[in-house]
C-alpha cells in the first residue's frame, strides 16, 4: 500500500466496496485484516501502521461508493425510503436485483474504483480508528465517524485540516453520488439499466 498507492487504492476499495454488497461482512473482513493503524499487527510492528491505515481509508471509500451510488441512483425508484435504507442502511438490499442484472453494479464499482485512489494519493485519508469501522461504510455513519475519531484519538501523526474535511465529504458522500449517478445515465442510455431494474422489493 505504501509503495503503491494508486494500485492499491484502486484493489482495496473495489474489493472491500464488493464485500460490502455481497452477503458477507466485510467489517468482519476489515477487522479480521486489520486495516487501521491501532490495529494489533501495526501495534506490534509499527512499519505496517502507515499502509494499514491507508488501506482501511481506501475500504472506506469503497464502501461509501457502494451504499450512497446505490442510494442516489436508484432514488427516483425507491425514494426517500430507498435512499435512506441503503445509504445509512445497508447496499447488500440490491443483491435480488444484482443477480437479476449483474451491469446495474458497474456504476457503484467503477465509482469504487476513483474514490479509492484519491483517498489514497490525493487526500491521504487513513483509519486511525477501529479496524472493523474500515469495513462499515456509512452504515450508521460508522466508516466516516471511524476517521473522525481516529483524527482526534491521539495517535493521528499530524494536524487535521481543512483539506482532511473536504476530503472526507468528498470521498464518501459528494463523489459517490455523482459519479454513480453519472455512470448509470450512461448505462440507461445505452440500455444496460433499465427502469425498474434497481427497485427494492415492498
Amino acid at each position: 500500500m505504501t509503495q503503491q498507492p494508486f494500485v492499491m487504492g484502486v484493489l482495496v476499495s473495489v474489493v472491500v466496496g464488493i464485500a460490502l454488497t455481497l452477503p458477507i461482512s466485510s467489517a468482519a473482513i476489515c477487522a479480521a485484516l486489520g486495516l487501521s493503524a491501532l490495529s494489533p499487527a501495526a501495534v506490534a510492528n509499527p512499519a505496517l501502521a502507515t499502509g494499514l491505515a491507508m488501506a482501511g481509508g481506501a475500504a472506506v471509500a469503497g464502501c461509501c461508493a457502494q451504499m450512497v451510488g446505490f442510494a442516489v441512483m436508484s432514488f427516483k425508484e425507491n425514494k426517500w425510503s430507498g435512499l435512506v435504507s441503503q445509504g445509512i442502511g445497508t447496499s447488500m438490499l440490491q443483491m435480488p436485483n444484482i443477480i437479476h442484472n449483474p451491469r446495474i453494479w458497474i456504476p457503484t464499482i467503477l465509482t469504487s474504483a476513483i474514490t479509492g485512489p484519491l483517498a489514497t494519493c490525493v487526500f491521504g485519508m487513513q483509519m486511525y480508528g477501529e479496524a472493523i469501522n474500515s469495513g462499515m461504510g456509512t452504515c450508521g455513519l460508522l466508516g466516516p465517524i471511524g476517521i473522525i475519531l481516529g483524527w482526534f484519538g491521539g495517535s493521528y501523526p499530524t494536524t487535521v485540516g481543512v483539506m482532511d474535511w473536504i476530503g472526507l465529504a468528498l470521498i464518501c458522500f459528494i463523489l459517490p453520488a455523482i459519479l454513480s449517478l453519472l455512470f448509470s445515465e450512461l448505462l440507461y442510455k445505452i440500455k444496460w439499466i433499465k427502469a425498474g431494474d434497481l427497485t427494492l422489493p415492498e
